[in-house]
């Protein structure tokens, strides 16, 4: 009998798959630090899964067949970021490929694919994600070969239906990929809703120690496609290592408290701070009054994401300066952490960004959601 499917995604989570060593009964995967892997007198390898590795490494099979379990995937690959994840998918496009991609994204990402797929001969357009058609409005028939969404979309929290999404890629011949770093598998499980592949910058909730930089691909189905991303990770060396695997599998075993906590204080500064005189929004999936809040209860399962928006009136020196007074909120980039981060996006991604410049993004931790509010509070006086 196969315990795994018997137990809450928490419990796999929690005991990293039930590991237990054979040999010895430690509780805990050990981390392989070698490159190379060694075959028998009769020149066959100890293991098929293993021979070099720029190829796999058995400290990555932990994690790995976690993030499957917890995605409902067929098979996972470990990546050194999340960026190697998406560009793994990109590059296994052939040139003429039209791609389409929302306009607010993770800016890395999107300026990314402006640059690669003008010197690459891929076409890619980019929509509104608040527009009812934004997206088939994008797609162009016989062309478009990947769609790639993110929700909720950084840094403004955009909801995009993804069982939509996905009708709409399919019935265009396309693949449907969905950054899903944000929501994690704790809140949403887009393969249940029609996403032939999850991205994940592991970096931030997967992990969410600060420790890590590395990102991770779930797959729906192995096909011919899936095959070519493999060789792209295999072929490029844009694997995770040893170390950074091991650190995530740690990581991924608080992963469901975390998220959770996150979100329930998420929504709890959301709500306190949405009628504040110095506000003049707070973006935030969770609140009833937000354009996506319908979308998001239908694919969001137990919380709206620990990351939230404001948009602080006075314009960007009055963000700036708010930025500046908090004590309790670190200043710096990133997010999915258990320390609460504060950041003036503009400032970040600079001229070209779509970002309003009022806007500043909050990562929230684990720490007493009383404390997060009365920082706020006093560097909003």
């Amino acid at each position: 009998m196969d315990k795994k499917k018997h137990l809450a995604p928490e419990t796999l989570a929690a005991q990293a798959l039930h590991y237990i060593d054979a040999s010895t009964g430690a509780i805990v995967p050990p981390i392989q630090p070698s490159t190379t892997f060694a075959r028998d007198a009769n020149y066959a390898l100890f293991s098929a899964d293993h021979s070099y590795g720029r190829d796999e490494n058995p400290s990555f099979l932990t994690a790995e067949r976690l993030i499957s379990e917890l995605e409902g995937a067929e098979e996972t690959l470990l990546f050194s970021s999340g960026m190697a994840a998406a560009m793994s998918v990109v590059q296994s496009l052939k040139a003429g490929d039209h791609i389409v991609a929302p306009r607010i994204m993770y800016w890395g990402l999107r300026n990314w694919l402006l640059k690669f797929c003008d010197s690459w001969d891929l076409k890619i357009d980019l929509f509104d994600a608040t527009a009812s058609n934004g997206l088939a409005n994008a797609i162009k028939p016989g062309q478009t070969r990947l769609v790639w969404i993110e929700t909720p979309c950084n840094p403004t929290w955009d909801v995009i239906d993804i069982a939509a999404s996905a009708a709409i890629a399919h019935d265009a011949g396309a693949r449907l990929v969905v950054d899903s770093t944000v929501a994690t598998p704790v809140l949403t499980r887009p393969i249940e809703h029609g996403a032939d592949i999850v991205m994940h910058s592991a970096t931030k909730y997967l992990n969410g120690h600060g420790d890590v930089i590395a990102g991770a691909l779930a797959t729906a189905t192995k096909d011919a496609f899936w095959e070519k991303v493999c060789e792209v990770r295999s072929h490029g060396g844009a694997i995770a290592g040893a170390f950074e695997a091991w650190l995530l599998q740690r990581g991924m075993r608080t992963l469901f408290l975390r998220v959770r906590q996150a979100s329930a204080s998420a929504l709890t500064i959301a709500q306190h701070f949405s009628r504040h005189p110095k506000i003049n929004a707070v973006l935030y999936p969770g609140l009833t009054g937000h354009p996506g809040h319908d979308a998001a209860k239908r694919q969001m399962k137990g919380g709206y994401s620990g990351m939230l928006s404001f948009r602080v009136n006075g314009g960007e020196a009055e963000a700036l300066a708010v930025a500046r007074k908090c004590q309790v909120f670190v200043r710096a980039t990133s997010l999915g952490g258990v320390e609460s981060l504060i950041e003036h996006r503009y400032s970040i991604e600079g001229a070209t960004s779509p970002v309003p410049k009022d806007l500043l993004r909050l990562s929230v931790g684990i720490e007493a959601v009383e404390d997060l509010i009365a920082d706020l509070e006093q560097a909003l006086a």
